[in-house]
């Protein structure tokens, strides 16, 4: 944002020394102080997606009159400025309670990243301004509001943090059991195929009518007999595939 853009144009006697400091970019947050007038550059709550930041200015001249470059009024601007930064966080708070995946927590720390860090830069910014004007005694409770949400941000931002990694792992425990379950179902399956698979190649061979025209194909004995030799290899395959892998 340029200078010219971010100064009013209303602002006719806005100090020569702040015009000449101010960049063609709003820059950090900070303060200003000369000949009894006072300016504070701050950010506008940072947007999501944001990838700059957008400045709003609070000039306080030396007849100690408030003047906001947003439009707001100047002696309640910085108290509407702090109102913005506490429904952010708040409308964030309410994420944060409403997610319940990793997937929910992460846009929701993407959000906070940029916010605690303004909100930190700000509660610095006004304890310069404090500094630099201790007579103004409305900063002094400003600074302290500024604490207040820059402390909420910290503590909102490790909540989710906190609660995406517990998400994380118990997402990872839901699949190392679904992996198991599969394994263990697998390998029940492979028992079951080794277990009919001689009785399915004993039956192609010979049939399970174990050929008609045999002379001791007339009784029970040749089957019994083919139920007996397809059972004993099922279970030696049983055995085979069951048995432990050694390491090395």
């Amino acid at each position: 944002m340029a200078a010219a853009a971010l100064i009013p144009p209303n602002w006719s006697s806005f100090p020569e020394e702040f015009r000449s400091r101010l960049g063609t970019n709003v820059g950090r947050q900070r303060t200003m102080k000369t000949d009894g007038d006072l300016l504070i550059v701050a950010h506008i709550v940072p947007e999501h997606d944001e990838a700059g930041r957008r400045g709003v200015l609070f000039w306080r001249d030396g007849q100690g009159e408030w003047r906001c470059s947003n439009g707001d009024p100047g002696k309640v601007a910085l108290g509407l400025h702090l109102d913005r930064y506490s429904k952010r966080i708040e409308t964030c708070e309410q994420q944060e309670a409403a997610a319940t995946r990793a997937d929910d927590y992460l846009p929701l720390l993407e959000g906070l990243a940029p916010l605690v860090r303004s909100s930190r830069n700000l509660l610095e910014t006004l304890e310069e301004a404090r500094k630099a004007l201790p007579e103004e005694r409305s900063l002094i409770d400003h600074r302290d509001r500024a604490y207040d949400l820059a402390r909420q941000a910290e503590l909102l931002y490790e909540d989710a943090k906190n609660s995406m990694d517990v998400a994380v792992i118990r997402r990872a425990d839901e699949q190392t059991i679904a992996t198991h379950q599969m394994t263990v179902a697998a390998h029940r399956l492979n028992m079951l195929a080794a277990m009919f698979f001689p009785f399915a190649t004993l039956g192609a061979i010979f049939g399970t009518t174990l050929t008609d025209n045999w002379s001791w194909s007339q009784t029970a004995a040749p089957f019994v007999l083919f139920l007996i030799t397809g059972l004993v290899i099922g279970l030696g395959l049983a055995q085979f595939i069951a048995r432990p892998t050694r390491r090395d």
